[in-house]
């Protein structure tokens, strides 16, 4: 539960109508598979630090404890991943992404954003698709804790997108001017990730990635 200086948390529901609730390609499962590369990390909130560097007007670091004296917010969504599997009405709460924007203030020359997570993981996004409502820096699951598997501590929440651009993990975000491979969009999947256009693969130009594997 929020501590008891903070208010409840308001809601967004941005789940899909139900004439066009799953995706093309995807099934509906009542389970949260666990999926990810390498192993689980242990993330000790006593060091972690969440910072906002690149393209902002207002860089800055978040301590854990700084980070849960910001406001909540609720988000009930449906989710899928790229693996074929879809999740309906899914309940998290957390930081709103759109907090953490307006504290930064992009820069009008930042396009895109480079999330970065443990263990030395990224994936892109452009910045029109992490400003918006329902984005979260997520802690909780249907009303508790995230577990470690599914992210915990913290974990990013993008939800119309497949769920692997959602950074298990999530220690910051980089403001970049152009859109950049990260880990799994280097190793031959899509830059996007729409669910409903099917945006699972695609190999990004080779011109466009400026530094090497980031995992």
């Amino acid at each position: 539960m929020p501590s008891p200086e903070q208010p409840l948390p308001s809601r967004v529901d941005v789940r899909t109508p139900a004439g066009t609730r799953l995706p093309p390609g995807q099934i509906r499962t009542e389970k949260w598979p666990v999926l990810h590369y390498g192993n689980v990390p242990h993330v000790r909130t006593d060091t972690w630090r969440f910072s906002v560097r690149g393209l902002v007007e207002h860089p800055f670091q978040l301590t854990w404890d700084e980070l849960l004296a910001l406001p909540r917010q609720e988000t009930l969504c449906d989710m899928h991943c790229v693996t074929h599997w879809s999740r309906y009405d899914n309940v998290f709460e957390g930081i709103p992404v759109r907090a953490i924007l307006e504290r930064a203030k992009p820069r009008p020359e930042a396009s895109h954003v480079m999330v970065h997570a443990d263990p030395d993981y990224t994936t892109n996004l452009p910045l029109e698709d992490l400003d918006r409502d329902a984005n979260l820096l997520a802690l909780r699951f249907n009303g508790e804790p995230l577990t470690a598997e599914h992210g915990g501590p913290v974990r990013l929440l993008v939800p119309h997108l497949y769920l692997w651009k959602s950074a298990k993990w999530v220690t910051g975000l980089e403001f970049l001017p152009d859109d950049e491979p990260g880990f799994w969009e280097q190793n031959g999947y899509h830059m996007r990730g729409d669910p409903w256009e099917e945006e699972r693969y695609g190999r990004p130009d080779p011109a466009r990635m400026r530094r090497g594997p980031r995992a």
